[in-house]
């Protein structure tokens, strides 16, 4: 067995034991959506202009993303991407600038990516963000608000996202 299989291994047990605990003292924010974080794939954010539909949609300005991409070494650090390098044995992210992003107290963190990614997913639920959303068919512990839809229709997740976020008045019509 590898390093990189027994490291995920072990994060996945930890991150099984953390949703376990959060998910039953889990409080829900009442606040308005003001600022917006989101957590994606490279594949993805390289192909849509999330940062745009989600400001044009939501009517909120300064949408962070961060995109997890695998490790290579002839990648250059850069503050929009993380990997699984980024992270401990432990299960806690490391790299500086991604542990900034994941401290910051979002009203709204997006999990906008479809299939499982420990990475990702270990990234969401440590997240200080005080609501979260994300696709069906994840992990639904991880989100207050779970939507069935492609990655591919962003117009579509993101009008079903503001219809459930005005109807729980998390933002204005």
């Amino acid at each position: 067995m590898n390093f990189l299989k027994l490291k995920e291994a072990r994060i996945k047990k930890k991150f099984d034991k953390n949703l376990k605990q959060i998910s039953e003292h889990r409080i829900v924010s009442q606040k308005e959506i003001k600022s917006v974080g989101v957590l994606t794939t490279a594949s993805i954010s390289l192909s849509v202009d999330l940062q745009g539909k989600i400001e044009a949609t939501l009517g909120v300005k300064n949408v962070k993303i961060y995109s997890f991409k695998k490790y290579s070494k002839l990648d250059d650090v850069s503050f929009k991407y993380f990997s699984e390098k980024d992270i401990n044995w432990k299960g806690v992210y490391v790299q500086p600038s991604f542990k900034g992003f994941l401290e910051e107290p979002f009203d709204l963190l997006i999990g906008y990516f479809n299939e499982a990614n420990l990475y990702l997913e270990t990234a969401i639920l440590q997240s200080n963000a005080t609501f979260k959303a994300g696709f069906s068919g994840v992990n639904p512990k991880l989100y207050e608000l779970d939507i069935s839809e492609k990655t591919t229709h962003v117009d579509a997740f993101l009008s079903e996202l503001k219809k459930y976020l005005q109807i729980l008045k998390k933002l204005k019509n």
